[in-house]
């Protein structure tokens, strides 16, 4: 396999790229998205050391469908098409791929779900729940980091950064989220999943 250095904001590798194999990160974190022809980013998440992309590319051989951009100093491996195949084949290691595949494919499906049937308040309810982690010092209780500024939410969740400064201000106000500091801010996690439960119920 071979070794790549990708400094922070750096490309790893972008829309339709033929580059084959699978993608391994030794270290650091990048994020994955998709591209319009107008410029406009669509965030589908963050991954960091430990895991792997272009999985598709290698098992059907066609172009690279999202972008890769290092968010930090990052270290990935390039294993070849023909190595990543029998990885992912390997009876030891086929059911946690299969697993990891699956969940990707659901993950999605939520988000379709979610742009199909929720306004643009419970899809910024829903996308925050996905991005709030334990609290420090605090492990019953949730947190939001700075992914969750307003740029990286609107190109989440499909809007523009106005709408979601505006939400999250309403949301301040009626005590779900604490706006300062903008750092791992509170979260009133319970109170947004119920929001959606009813509006999921609403929706029929």
């Amino acid at each position: 396999m071979q070794l790549a250095a990708i400094q922070g904001g750096g490309i790893v590798v972008d829309y339709e790229d033929e580059i084959l194999g699978c993608l391994f990160y030794h270290s650091g974190e990048v994020r994955i998205l998709i591209r319009t022809l107008a410029g406009k980013e669509i965030i589908l998440g963050e991954t960091k050391a430990g895991q792997f992309f272009g999985e598709m590319a290698a098992i059907d051989g066609a172009k690279r469908s999202a972008n890769v951009t290092a968010l930090t100093n990052s270290e990935v491996c390039i294993m070849p098409t023909n190595v990543c195949r029998s990885h992912l084949l390997v009876a030891n290691n086929m059911r946690k791929n299969l697993r990891l595949l699956t969940g990707r494919v659901r993950e999605l499906n939520a988000r379709f779900t979610e742009h199909s049937i929720f306004d643009l308040k419970h899809r910024l309810y829903s996308e925050l729940l996905r991005m709030a982690h334990p609290r420090q010092g605090r492990p019953n209780e949730r947190a939001l980091d700075t992914a969750a500024f307003p740029p990286c939410l609107a190109a989440r969740i499909g809007c523009r950064r106005e709408q979601v400064t505006r939400e999250l201000s309403a949301m301040a106000e009626e005590g779900l989220i604490e706006k300062n500091p903008w750092r791992a801010h509170p979260f009133a996690a319970e109170g947004a999943g119920t929001r959606l439960d009813e509006a999921m119920r609403e929706s029929g």
